[in-house]
């Protein structure tokens, strides 16, 4: 089986795991209600399920019981709702002001700003409503659920998205802008790789933190790889607008570095990622799965 298979593979079982997780995101009673209309509009609206797919391959890695990878399927549920929350609010016309996300109009062109930014609320309020129901019930798993909230907020993917419009207008640094990819896009995917491990083992041993170098890496890639396709793709193949970095005269790496420049950094943070593979199956870890994710997110088209 080739890398393309695999990740075929795991993508669809990624899709089986956390879709029906998604769909019971808000209890029925509530399904009437216009911001719960709006928030599950945008979180059913497809999408690739990276960080899902994340939590779901290093559980995999790790071999995890059939318990810790039904836990693993809610804090991947919370982690997807994060997410999707950011989106609703990335796009609003006070942010990035998108009107297309995922090949459908944004949450704010299908149902008003005002609810647009109810169903973000709503979003982030109910994924801490269930990691406080699995700290409930799993004291033991307070690490995981609170490393989450951290890698959500202002440490991490709010502070990447403060940077971010703190930049507008701006040159800034390379260094400002890894930072500001690290804290945005890297923070979420740090947790979807290393959550399952909290789950399993330690916080703070070895292998705790080659993941998280990892997942720097992988997040870099899929940042970097973002600024190339916004050049060389088109809205029809993304699903969102292209080409709005230059519009909005923001700094990216390409922008900073040009193209081939940012290609080269994508092959770096490819290496690196690959290298930490290696260093992982050193530690008894099958890393086959993320080998093929590194190829995926290098080579990808959309």
């Amino acid at each position: 089986m080739d890398n393309k298979e695999l990740i075929n593979i795991l993508s669809d079982n990624t899709l089986s795991w956390i879709t029906p997780q998604l769909e019971k995101a808000f209890p029925e009673e509530l399904s009437e209600d216009i911001t719960v209309k709006a928030a599950m509009y945008s979180v059913m609206a497809g999408g690739k399920r990276i960080r899902p797919m994340m939590m779901y391959m290093t559980s995999r890695m790790l071999s995890l019981d059939e318990a810790k990878h039904d836990i693993t399927a809610r804090f991947a549920l919370a982690l997807e709702l994060i997410h999707t929350y950011s989106l609703i609010h990335d796009d609003l016309p006070a942010m990035d002001n998108d009107d297309l996300r995922r090949g459908k109009p944004t949450c704010h062109k299908a149902f008003g700003e005002g609810i647009a930014v109810l169903a973000g609320d709503a979003l982030m309020n109910r994924a801490y409503e269930i990691l406080f129901g699995i700290v409930e019930e799993h004291p033991e798993y307070a690490f995981a659920a609170s490393n989450m909230a951290r890698l959500a907020g202002i440490k991490g993917m709010i502070g990447g998205q403060s940077i971010d419009i703190a930049s507008t207008d701006k040159l800034i640094s390379l260094e400002k802008l890894y930072e500001l990819q690290e804290k945005k896009t890297g923070a979420l995917i740090e947790c979807a790789v290393t959550t399952p491990y909290y789950l399993a083992g330690s916080a703070a041993d070895d292998t705790a933190q080659k993941l998280i170098k990892l997942a720097s890496c992988l997040g870099l890639m899929f940042q970097i790889k973002d600024d190339i396709l916004d050049v060389t793709s088109s809205a029809e193949v993304m699903g969102k607008n292209t080409g709005k970095d230059e519009r909005d005269d923001k700094s990216t790496f390409v922008t900073l570095l040009g193209l081939e420049g940012a290609g080269e950094k994508l092959k770096e943070e490819y290496d690196s990622a690959v290298r930490l593979c290696n260093e992982l199956k050193t530690n008894g870890l099958d890393t086959s799965d993320y080998i093929a994710l590194c190829d995926y997110l290098y080579s990808r088209d959309r």
